[in-house]
């Protein structure tokens, strides 16, 4: 195990080689805006969700005659990455199959991750590329959790997501086995402003699927975005731990989600997921900017 920092003269980044994970993200003054990871709430900091994003109905999928098992969220964030390389401001790690994937995963792959920093903003940048001779499928997708509140002796009752849409959003229910349900719920928004209040996450997490807006900020009691997640990506999840009254909150952009509880199709057929020909690469990621 193994950390690399990226660092200019106005943010600071520290990547832990296990999960090739963001641990910390600071700002010139030094000021944290990643989540510590206390276990006591929730021991990750940023995870890289692959090659599954969420659940499978009964931890278990089919492809083609074989069952295969595997945990939510799959198994990248556990995994020891290589390091590749280190230069002007970036960096990247690498995992591919081992005897261990193969036995929840059974394909090749490389999997690279990158972080990217300029003036107060960075990327995380993932690259899988299929090396064999049949069709790779996947999802993909972040899980960084940030500080909020961000400052002592406030509630985060008095903070607020801002999208980047002044239309009310859709989102998918979350039910028993973190599946998601035919229903849907509204998330009422005031110009694209939403309270965190305090049972906002009593269901688990806000899933925003097809596209409905691609950038999402915390605002804290003063106003101020200050940490702005942006991405392409599909769909997203905001979440924090249920009833815990978790001083953080997570903005996680995904290629990819849970099953749904009446699913019964294989792993090809799950939606949202990823198709990648012999020799094709996919490219995605988020960018995160802090003030």
């Amino acid at each position: 195990m193994a950390r690399k920092i990226l660092k200019n003269d106005t943010i600071a980044v520290t990547i832990d080689s296990c999960g090739a994970e963001m641990v910390s993200l600071q700002n010139a003054a030094g000021e944290e805006y990643l989540w510590n990871g206390d276990p006591a709430y929730w021991k990750r900091h940023a995870p890289v969700l692959f090659p599954l994003v969420g659940s499978l109905k009964n931890k278990q999928y089919r492809l083609g005659d074989k069952i295969y098992q595997m945990n939510q969220h799959g198994f990248a964030r556990d995994m020891e990455f290589s390091f590749l390389e280190e230069k002007d401001g970036e960096c990247w790690f690498r995992l591919t199959e081992n005897m261990a994937t193969l036995t929840m995963y059974p394909y090749e792959f490389i999997l690279d991750i990158g972080y990217r920093i300029g003036d107060n903003c960075l990327e995380n940048i993932w690259r899988v590329t299929n090396p064999a001779s049949r069709p790779l499928h996947f999802s993909i997708g972040g899980h960084p959790a940030f500080v909020c509140p961000r400052r002592p002796g406030e509630s985060q009752t008095a903070y607020a997501l801002r999208f980047d849409t002044d239309k009310p959003l859709l989102a998918s229910v979350i039910g028993e086995g973190g599946l998601v349900q035919t229903a849907t719920r509204p998330v009422a928004t005031d110009g694209g402003l939403l309270v965190i209040g305090e049972h906002l996450f009593d269901k688990d997490a806000l899933v925003i699927e097809e596209n409905q807006a691609h950038r999402v900020s915390l605002v804290d009691p003063e106003g101020v975005e200050y940490v702005t997640v942006s991405f392409d990506a599909p769909l997203f999840g905001v979440w924090s731990c249920p009833g815990k009254k978790a001083p953080f909150v997570c903005i996680e952009p995904w290629y990819g989600r849970c099953d749904g509880d009446g699913f019964t199709g294989s792993w090809e057929e799950r939606i949202w997921g990823n198709t990648l020909a012999p020799g094709e690469c996919f490219e995605g990621g988020f960018k995160v900017e802090i003030r």
